[in-house]
């Protein structure tokens, strides 16, 4: 049965910018696109090789005549297109260093974003681009991925509707052992990018995994920054960007926080982990255990609240993330 998208009554047509041979996240956002059947992978740019490109391209069903050799020539050649037939939107999934000239050339021919993070490379870039979002009238968006789980997403609706009290602290970290040793050194794709200042940004594990991890605690407070401190290390001999690091925030309503991020702990492999303080309670929940969160208030048992559509304490927007019957993976 195939599921349509409201006043459209049809799926959405979805262009690809990277995930080609090789690459990490692209076929990720891929699958998750269509995840719910209201999208389907039409066309795509999936490398800057022109032949890995072509090469690519029947992984992800993508026909010939719209797998392209280079963003230029997808959005040259999609605008051409009856609109019946062209993309709705672009999701970019390459380094960072290319997300500025790809999202403002998709935007200003008038196709919608999802664009992986960082949006850009500097401020600079940031503010040309909302202008072009702007005038162009599209709808940009940043994949912040981690925002849509059930109980991310049950946290937000409890916290903005005040079952914490006011929010007086938030505790994020993202850990990781991957580049422990110098995998940029070994020929490795990804861990070459991302540790290179000319692609990556002038961040490393900070940029790549920090962000994610401050995200989650703005997303589920609805808090807004005033003052961020920053202290980044390089522990791999030779690195040229940070593989530790630590944040020190202070909120608009006073409350403080901190960020941890590092990509070179023993064992560890993808461990988003955020707690968050109010005056009424506190709550913590961990991307690895992800169907679980805990809640706590002084003097009350502790509360471990599951992934479940049809529990009563489940709220409207945890109930609308979720797609599986409780216990199910």
């Amino acid at each position: 049965m195939e599921t349509t998208n409201g006043a459209l009554n049809r799926k959405l047509r979805m262009a690809l910018v990277g995930g080609g041979q090789g690459a990490f996240i692209g076929r990720v956002h891929a699958t998750a696109a269509v995840l719910d059947n209201r999208a389907a992978l039409v066309a795509g740019a999936l490398s800057s090789t022109p032949e890995k490109a072509k090469a690519s391209a029947p992984a992800y069903d993508i026909p010939e005549t719209r797998a392209y050799t280079s963003y230029q020539e997808m959005l040259k050649s999609e605008s051409a297109l009856p609109e019946s037939e062209r993309i709705d939107f672009v999701s970019i999934a390459t380094p960072n260093h290319t997300h500025f000239e790809i999202a403002k050339a998709a935007a200003e021919a008038g196709f919608n974003v999802i664009c992986d993070k960082p949006m850009t490379f500097d401020m600079d870039q940031a503010e040309e681009l909302v202008k072009v979002v702007e005038n162009s009238g599209v709808v940009f968006a940043v994949s912040h991925n981690y925002t849509g789980y059930p109980l991310v997403r049950q946290a937000r609706e409890m916290i903005l509707s005040g079952e914490l009290g006011e929010i007086q602290a938030i505790r994020s970290n993202y850990i990781q052992g991957w580049l422990r040793t110098r995998l940029e050194s070994e020929d490795q794709k990804q861990a070459a990018w991302r540790t290179d200042p000319k692609r990556s940004g002038a961040a490393g594990a900070f940029g790549d995994i920090g962000t994610h991890a401050f995200n989650l605690g703005r997303y589920m407070t609805g808090l807004l920054p005033e003052e961020i401190s920053c202290n980044l290390k390089v522990f791999a001999p030779g690195r040229a960007l940070d593989d530790y690091g630590h944040a020190v925030v202070r909120f608009a309503n006073g409350a403080l926080g901190t960020v941890t991020a590092s990509q070179i702990s023993h064992g560890r492999e993808n461990d988003l982990f955020i707690e968050i303080d109010g005056t009424k309670g506190a709550l913590q929940w961990r991307q690895e255990e992800p169907n679980v969160m805990i809640v706590r208030r002084n003097g009350s048992p502790h509360q471990m609240y599951t992934r479940d559509p049809n529990a009563p304490f489940m709220n409207d927007m945890g109930k609308a993330a979720c797609r599986l019957p409780s216990g199910h993976p």
